[in-house]
């Protein structure tokens, strides 16, 4: 009887611990996501309010992702000297102030401060992602890793849809007067207060967050985290590791610009703020969609590796189909992305992590470093938007990523092989 309530425990996606971390996880996942995806609808929104241009709107998602390569190896740090538990309450804390920082200079009308802020959000984020990804990695068998890592992503994406839906309820009704009065001071401030409050609302939900995983059952899982002594060794040279490394900074580059660059994308076509602010939520429900697939095909029809494949094809498809269309056609192109997007994580992260036998939170802090890329990619992708246009330019830089991650793959499966005999 004993073994097999086990079995039924090991077999299912949460593990021999049960649903309740999950659940609790999931929350955390929701709380990533709507902080995260805020970030698409604001790039046009700073934009209009502080009088920018493409690029320096665009340092929103640069310096918010950026903070993730300057903070994810000294939050690899905290988490093997502190656990998972404890470093879960530390990235929340670090969010809250970044939140309430970010708040303070947008209502101050300060881009340079704001900017700021994000960068504190994202020095929190680093760290919560360096702990909740292994944690989610190892919660249970490793071949329903993609799919527990699904199910954060559903709880991920539900939070992103609705982060650009509130956001866009707080600032639309202000947008048509300001840009009816170009640059007029009150209604740019009146604007600008239109987007603290959310930021405010926000700190507070993190701030609670905390104390509720402060005073939870939240387990500290021992994994090879534990017992880690990477930060005073030097890790090998692994070939497999460090392409899994460039695979994610072009995985994450190529979703942000689906998500965040998406409204950017539709201004070429001329089509209202009003609608493109909510093109964010399209790619993310297409993700969450995505993600539904892969939990009930993966791995029960299709192992993680075969699934990373075919979405790198289908993401390479609807890039090339984006580029021959035109209009709403192809904006709609770069909102199914989301789909092929989906299951590219999932199957990643933890085909990356298990390619090495130890050193777990060194290789999940790369992976995160990895993230920077959410902020370099759509950078490149203003800049060159310029010399071939933006159609061009998103379909050459979203089919070059999705090559490349999956080389990465065929090179995983070949070395697994030959290892194998």
């Amino acid at each position: 009887m004993h073994n097999r309530t086990f079995w039924r425990a090991v077999s299912c996606p949460a593990g021999p611990y049960g649903w309740l971390p999950l659940i609790l996880v999931a929350i955390l996942f929701f709380i990533i996501g709507f902080v995260t995806w805020l970030n698409g609808p604001l790039i046009s929104f700073v934009k209009i309010a502080f009088s920018l241009d493409d690029i320096s709107a665009f340092l929103v998602p640069f310096v918010f992702y950026i903070s993730y390569f300057l903070f994810a190896i000294p939050a690899g740090k905290i988490v093997t000297k502190q656990g998972l538990r404890q470093s879960l309450i530390y990235a929340l804390s670090i969010m809250t102030a970044g939140m309430i920082v970010t708040g303070q200079f947008m209502k101050a009308a300060s881009y340079p401060g704001t900017l700021c802020g994000f960068l504190i959000l994202g020095s929190g984020l680093a760290l919560l992602q360096v702990a909740v990804n292994p944690y989610i990695s190892f919660l249970g068998p490793i071949d329903r890793a993609a799919q527990r890592i699904a199910i954060m992503g559903i709880c991920n994406k539900v939070g992103g849809i609705l982060a650009p839906v509130a956001l866009a309820a707080f600032a639309m009704p202000h947008i048509e007067s300001l840009q009816s009065s170009y640059r007029n001071p009150a209604l740019q401030q009146q604007f600008i207060s239109a987007l603290y409050w959310p930021y405010i609302g926000m700190a507070a939900l993190l701030a609670l967050t905390t104390l509720y995983i402060k005073f939870s059952s939240l387990p500290d899982i021992k994994t090879p985290l534990s017992n880690d002594k990477e930060c005073n060794t030097p890790i090998k040279f692994n070939p497999t590791l460090w392409f899994g490394v460039i695979a994610m900074f072009l995985y994450v580059g190529v979703e942000v610009l689906a998500g965040d660059a998406i409204g950017t994308y539709a201004s070429g076509f001329h089509i209202p703020l009003n609608i493109s602010s909510l093109f964010t939520s399209a790619t993310l429900v297409c993700m969450l969609c995505g993600y539904l697939a892969g939990l009930i095909c993966v791995p029960r029809f299709l192992s993680q590796e075969r699934a990373l494949l075919l979405s790198c094809f289908a993401g390479s498809t609807l890039s090339v189909l984006a580029y021959m269309a035109h209009g709403y056609a192809s904006v709609a192109c770069i909102a199914f992305l989301g789909f092929s997007n989906a299951m590219i994580f999932p199957s990643l992260f933890p085909t990356v992590l298990n390619s090495t036998q130890n050193k777990t939170s060194f290789v999940s802090a790369l992976l995160v470093m990895a993230y920077c890329g959410g902020g370099i990619v759509p950078q490149c992708f203003v800049w060159l938007k310029s010399i071939i246009g933006f159609q061009a330019a998103f379909s050459v830089l979203s089919c070059a990523c999705y090559f490349v991650i999956s080389l990465f793959i065929l090179f995983f499966s070949k070395k697994s092989h030959t290892t194998t005999l």
